[in-house]
């Protein structure tokens, strides 16, 4: 008799040791090409003036805002969709599928809404009353936020793909925005190519540019090759589908607005030093994007396996994948955190840094490497939390780690007039964020 016993998934019985990795790799390559964006920016910048990479660090917090938007969308869309998948209820994913074209179109119009509204305010407040500062930061913001469909749309496109399941189509569309933006950037902001040098100008039309093609690329597959999730356009979407979506987004999107919103402090801060400790942080913010892919693709890959294990009542697998992620996330952070500690001037300089950055810098960014290696205790468990449907035990944890102890140590250490103090305070943040975490794994 032929043996009809479904196939157990490789989630409950590959070893763990490759089963981590092979979830987490295609995500590492994922968020590293993601990342490209504003690390790829401010370098180009760096090489106008000190003032112009400022300007894009004190837009970095506003931009992080506008991505919250699209993250919850993201999110919120990639639960609901792939859950009406599982139904095979074919109308349900076309109602969603809609509704999220919908929610990422209303996001577009309350962020173009909100940058005619605030943007010159944000940067009369946050430049110190530098008007070279603002001007190149008014200039680049205004264009990010004014046309930022192509990003919105690029969240939703994208997570099309990995709610069915195709999750390699995703790496096109991400690749597709990256190499454009790369290309493009020395063209407007050095006037190559006969173009006219437009500076921190051209480094937004070059951003939103490779947005917008991402966007279009992502339009293209998910019509070619994934006809799994049909999708249109129209102004009367499914309430229920909206009301769904928002819901599981919304902690999401709370969590980036609230971390948005401790950079735009922290610059604060900052700007009563020096505008130079403001491109500073702002550099080491998009080091940390780049040189922490490895702990962020892991804790990413790591949030289905424990779901999937915790659903089986596996405990076992369960904590072997912790430990796991932990083992790989220090491994892979470990070569960047070398380079960190060890060449800080080589680093730097590929910003263009002056001597008074690289005195600011070199002792900053090695405080800060050690920080990020302190995290990841902190950001394995939080990622457990998320795969064991704790989503506000990992949101509580990331906002203590993140915001709250962050803040009460820069406002702290900031009165002794010190940037070293400042930058250590980061450190006795995540210190204290690792008891905190194994408390809440252990309720939990």
């Amino acid at each position: 008799m032929e043996n009809t016993t479904p196939k157990e998934n490789i989630m409950g019985t590959k070893k763990m040791n490759t089963l981590i990795l092979s979830t987490g790799i295609p995500l590492m390559v994922s968020l590293f090409i993601n990342s490209l964006y504003n690390f790829v920016d401010s370098m180009f910048v760096s090489q106008i003036s000190e003032k112009a990479l400022t300007a894009l660090s004190l837009a970095a917090p506003v931009q992080l805002l506008v991505s919250s938007l699209g993250l919850g969308n993201a999110v919120g869309l990639n639960a609901v969709i792939s859950k009406a998948l599982g139904r095979k209820d074919a109308k349900e994913v076309r109602k969603a599928a809609d509704a999220a074209i919908f929610i990422a179109l209303c996001s577009w119009v309350v962020i173009s809404v909100l940058c005619l509204l605030f943007a010159r305010h944000y940067f009369a407040w946050q430049s110190g009353g530098d008007e070279v500062i603002a001007a190149y930061g008014i200039q680049y913001l205004t264009v990010c936020m004014l046309f930022s469909f192509g990003q919105m749309g690029q969240w939703v496109f994208d997570r099309f793909v990995i709610a069915s399941g195709r999750s390699g189509l995703f790496l096109f569309t991400l690749s597709a925005a990256s190499i454009t933006n790369l290309i493009l950037d020395p063209i407007f902001i050095f006037g190559l190519l006969g173009m006219p040098r437009l500076e921190t100008l051209g480094a937004a039309i070059a951003t939103v540019i490779g947005q917008t093609v991402g966007m279009f690329a992502g339009i293209v597959i998910n019509r070619k090759w994934n006809r799994e999730i049909p999708f249109g356009f129209t102004l009367r979407p499914d309430r229920r589908s909206i009301v769904n979506i928002l819901k599981v987004g919304f902690p999401s999107t709370l969590v980036q607005i609230l971390t948005s919103l401790v950079g735009i402090l922290m610059n604060s801060i900052l700007i009563t030093f020096s505008s130079t400790a403001v491109a500073v942080y702002g550099i080491c913010i998009r080091i940390n994007g780049v040189t922490t892919v490895g702990v962020h693709g892991i804790t990413n890959g790591l949030i289905p396996i424990v779901a999937y294990n915790y659903g089986a009542v596996n405990g076992k697998r369960v904590s072997s994948a912790v430990r796991w992620s932990f083992l790989y996330g220090v491994l892979l952070y470990l070569p960047f955190f070398a380079v960190l500690e060890c060449l800080p001037v080589w680093v730097l300089h590929i910003f263009d840094a002056s001597n008074y950055m690289l005195q600011i810098g070199i002792p900053a960014l090695r405080i800060l490497a050690m920080a990020w290696l302190v995290a990841i205790p902190a950001l394995v468990i939080s990622a457990g939390l998320q795969g064991l449907s704790m989503g506000m035990s990992s949101m509580i944890l990331t906002m203590f780690r993140q915001a709250v102890l962050p803040l009460i140590f820069a406002g702290i250490f900031s009165r002794f007039g010190k940037l070293d103090f400042l930058w250590t305070g980061f450190i006795f943040a995540e210190l204290l964020g690792i008891p905190f975490a194994i408390w809440f794994w252990k309720k939990d």
